[in-house]
């Protein structure tokens, strides 16, 4: 077995056949859903992330495979590589060791080093390192002195000696090693303000900072760093310095001919070259697992705003909020397409915010509107007020949400956005994206580029492109996990499914508008460009609610239809049954037969046929509709209205390594710490997700910051 294949399996508890064929089957060029869903028998049934996480791993160790043999062939290159230090590059765990070993041999710009090695010191460096009698190094650098070669005296002689000795000491992989490990282990993160006198800013917790390495964490660590990009906190990462020279003697010092000579090289090896390359490193190390962890957090937020219950078949009005540009307003009917746009001013006035009342309560009648979707953006308080108005004066079973808003100018102005509604100005298209967010919140976020969703923590400081990756690979999971009408999809959404690209989205688009709605699967074969791989691929993602067959309106897979079949028949059921929703009753006929048996006889996995039997119960499910449905609100509260100890319903907006914000209906959202959950966590996104609504108290209010205290700890 391939050792990557080996160590995989070590790092993922999963078996070595099993990792072997995923790698396989990403060579292949099968996506991670498709890998998922439709090849579990091959993967023992592992999820999209765990899936993820071995596809990344395994860049990495390519990479790191790479990089062995680039550092080998140039050091073979020098006529230097011996089977000893090819053994060692062969068994180093990560880059940093690989560039450890490479380092002696690494082309260098010309240090004080190499000059004393171009006036011949090396020799004398050579003498008063080598184990042996004791020398006297004054002695023995009488023989260097020549002053054609710029050594005047023994000191020169001896500077240089040094100078050579405290480079070899530093290029010691071995030496690096155990010192980052001290570094790791002992180290402390340093904040300070970098005026004397520094003026309260957001950055006041870090003006006298400390942590150890070990224990920062990653808010803090991005926190000091964007401070210090700003110029506002001086940052370091400190070690005891005799605790390092102690380190650094240990390794080079015993049995010298020359102790106090290499020991004084020693600390200038330390102080000079190692200590400042030591804590550049450290600094990016914390920095890459602090991004790599936020990254992460980003993607545990971005998957459940995504997978939010969506408010179907609901006419909906969207309202964008603003002052000086007005309130403007869209009302889209239960499919989304937009019926009314409208502009009003309910910040004008008293008497501009009645007319906004009475033109918006027209509206509602006129289209009977259910539900209102109000921007969190700017004056988004006074809307919601004036919309509490509304519902007093209209009645009926109206209700808002206030949806987050990120995003949508940037949509609204994008040449999507252009290509949609070219007949409405960019505020407009804002409020239609709005009212569609409550409506599916899914397939109005695929329209926009993960990075400006806004459910992260110093997004903008992530390395972008990995950021992206990350970001659209929840996107095409969440898309996926969902499935997508092939007849209504927009092209955005299409390109999210496994097996398609931009291009033949919107060649799925192009042929359906020329050729009327697909009616079988099959058909998404004649879309030009999309051959044999992509429909297979694409199809169990891809629904054909028009289609005769059943089955095409489910994930189950058409490779998979005649065990579908051959199982529906052997539990005494027929297609028709599965059209009409009779099939109550087939898990528990499947379980009696017995899944391994009927994986014999239909010629598929049991894991297959387990996920066929839950397709067929619920042909045209949509798994976010088992999820708890969103809050909507018929009143609202303000900042003054609140009370410590005051109980409320809130939705989860943000999980954060310190904490999760709330809405609980005050526009202003609250902040439960970390320390106030219910339970000890590591992390709050092991007891909560994005959309999840929660009972919350009161513990403090700041009105003049307007800051909010929330526990969930009943008082």
């Amino acid at each position: 077995m391939d050792p990557i294949t080996h160590l995989l399996a070590q790092e993922l508890g999963q078996s070595e056949q099993h990792v072997d064929n995923v790698i396989k089957l990403i060579d292949e060029g099968a996506t991670i859903p498709f890998i998922a869903r439709y090849r579990k028998e091959l993967h023992g049934s592992m999820d999209d992330q765990l899936l993820r996480q071995l596809a990344d791993r395994l860049q990495y160790l390519r990479n790191l495979d790479a990089r062995r043999a680039e550092v080998k062939a140039a050091i073979e290159g020098q006529g230097r590589l011996t089977d000893e230090l090819s053994a060692a590059i062969d068994a180093a765990a990560s880059l940093a060791e690989v560039e450890d070993l490479y380092r002696p041999y690494k082309q260098k710009r010309r240090t004080r080093a190499t000059i004393a090695r171009e006036k011949g010191l090396e020799p004398l460096a050579d003498l008063l390192s080598a184990q042996g009698p004791a020398l006297d190094p004054e002695q023995e650098a009488a023989a260097f002195v020549d002053p054609d070669k710029e050594v005047a005296t023994t000191a020169d002689a001896l500077q240089g000696a040094s100078d050579i000795l405290a480079e070899r000491i530093s290029d010691s992989a071995e030496l690096r090693g155990e010192l980052r490990q001290l570094y790791l282990r002992r180290a402390v993160l340093v904040s300070k303000a970098a005026e004397k006198e520094p003026e309260d800013s957001v950055y006041r917790l870090y003006y006298d900072f400390k942590a150890p390495v070990s224990r920062a964490q990653g808010h803090q660590i991005l926190a000091v760093n964007r401070g210090e990009r700003e110029g506002i906190l001086k940052v370091s990462v400190e070690l005891d310095p005799e605790t390092a020279h102690v380190a650094v003697r240990r390794a080079v010092v015993p049995g010298s001919a020359a102790m106090d000579f290499v020991r004084s090289a020693a600390d200038d090896a330390y102080d000079r070259l190692i200590q400042p390359s030591m804590e550049r490193e450290i600094r990016s190390a914390l920095t890459e697992q602090a991004q790599e962890g936020a990254i992460h957090n980003f993607a545990l937020n971005l998957k459940p705003l995504l997978m939010q219950p969506p408010v179907k078949g609901r006419v909906t009005m969207g309202l964008d909020p603003g002052y000086r540009m007005g309130c403007k307003v869209a009302v889209v009917d239960g499919t989304g397409k937009v019926l009314d746009t409208a502009v009003v001013y309910p910040t004008y006035g008293p008497r501009q915010k009645q007319e906004a009342i009475d033109k918006l309560a027209g509206l509602v009648r006129k289209h009977h509107v259910e539900h209102i979707a109000i921007g969190n953006g700017t004056a988004s308080r006074e809307t919601e007020q004036m919309t509490v108005e509304l519902i007093k004066q209209v009645g009926g079973n109206l209700s808002y949400m206030v949806v987050s808003e990120a995003g949508a100018s940037v949509y609204s102005a994008s040449k999507l956005a252009a290509e949609e509604f070219p007949q409405f100005d960019v505020n407009l298209r804002s409020a239609v994206s709005i009212a569609r967010r409550l409506q599916d919140p899914l397939a109005e976020l695929v329209k926009i580029d993960p990075k400006a969703i806004g459910v992260g923590q110093y997004q903008h400081d992530m390395p972008q492109a990995r950021l992206g990756e990350t970001l659209d690979g929840v996107v095409e999971d969440c898309v996926n996990a969902v499935g997508v009408d092939a007849n209504t999809a927009s092209p955005s959404l299409l390109q999210r499914v496994s097996g398609l690209t931009a291009a033949t989205a919107k060649n799925v688009v192009k042929y359906r508008e020329e050729n009327g709605a697909f009616t079988t699967r099959k058909q998404l074969l004649k879309v030009p460009k999309l051959g044999p791989k992509a429909f297979e691929l694409c199809a169990g993602f891809l629904r054909v609610p028009e289609s005769r067959n059943v089955l095409d309106n489910t994930a189950v897979h058409p490779e998979s239809y005649p065990a579908a079949e051959q199982l529906l028949a052997a539990c005494g059921y027929t297609l028709a049954d599965v059209k009409a929703g009779r099939l109550e009753e087939l898990d528990q006929k499947a379980r009696t037969v017995g899944y391994d048996v009927l994986a014999e006889t239909c010629g598929a996995g049991a894991p297959t046929l387990a996920d066929i039997v839950k397709e067929l119960q619920k042909p045209g499910r949509d798994p976010r509709d088992e999820l708890p449905a969103p809050l909507l609100r018929t009143d609202v509260m303000d900042l003054k209205d609140l009370k410590p100890g005051m109980e409320l319903q809130g939705t989860v907006r943000n999980v954060v390594d310190f904490g999760v914000f709330v809405d609980i209906g005050v526009h202003q959202d609250g902040l439960v710490h970390i320390s106030q959950l219910p339970q000890r966590v590591k992390h709050p996104s092991q007891l909560l997700e994005v959309g999840q609504v929660i009972t919350v108290w009161v513990t403090e209010l700041d009105e003049k910051k307007k800051r909010i205290g929330l526990t969930m700890r009943r008082p």
